[in-house]
């Protein structure tokens, strides 16, 4: 099961579970779409992978299985 990461490693924005504004890769580095699509250029600076959008879990589901609170935040690997 993804983990759902609450926040971008690149610049902290938010993103909640719901969002489509988040991209992963396959190590489920999470990042904001304006991130992973400008300064990143939809590569991973931590694995090189490609950023994807994240699934956004049924509502049913995340009451069952909540999302993430464990924010990662790595700027420093981020560039400029």
């Amino acid at each position: 099961m993804l983990q759902l990461r609450p926040g971008c490693e690149c610049c902290d924005r938010d993103l909640p579970a719901d969002s489509d504004q988040a991209r992963i890769c396959s190590f489920e580095c999470t990042f904001c779409a304006p991130c992973a699509d400008g300064r990143l250029k939809g590569r991973c600076p931590n694995c090189g992978g490609e950023l994807l959008p994240r699934p956004r879990r049924p509502a049913a589901a995340l009451a069952r299985h909540p999302a993430s609170t464990e924010r990662v935040f790595k700027p420093q690997g981020c560039g400029p």
